[in-house]
């Protein structure tokens, strides 16, 4: 079992902040609120959040708002970010059109 499972089997219930609905990831529309939520939901890894809030899926690739991600995060499990491992980056995809890929010179 890794540190974060062992210390944080029961981090409390969620109780929600004034700040909660701080914009933090602007192209999937994640507020602080939801990012909270789901680490009281069980949610305690960068993969976990990223794969159920979208959170650094949208156009800018997590440019903006990995950083603040992991930082929420950590606060609310009470470790360091160090500790927390970045979620698996992947290239942008951009649409392409097939006459594109068909033009073989």
């Amino acid at each position: 079992m890794n540190i974060l499972s062992e210390r944080n089997r029961n981090i409390g219930e969620f109780v929600s902040q004034p700040d909660d609905d701080m914009l933090i990831c602007r192209c999937e529309e994640v507020t602080k609120g939801d990012i909270r939520r789901a680490v009281h939901d069980g949610m305690w890894t960068m993969t976990e959040i990223r794969r159920y809030l979208r959170s650094g899926m949208g156009l800018c690739q997590g440019q903006t708002c990995a950083k603040l991600v992991k930082g929420i995060v950590a606060r609310e499990l009470g470790v360091s970010p160090a500790d927390l491992e970045p979620a698996t980056s992947r290239s942008p995809m951009r649409p392409i059109e097939m006459k594109v890929l068909g033009n073989e010179a």
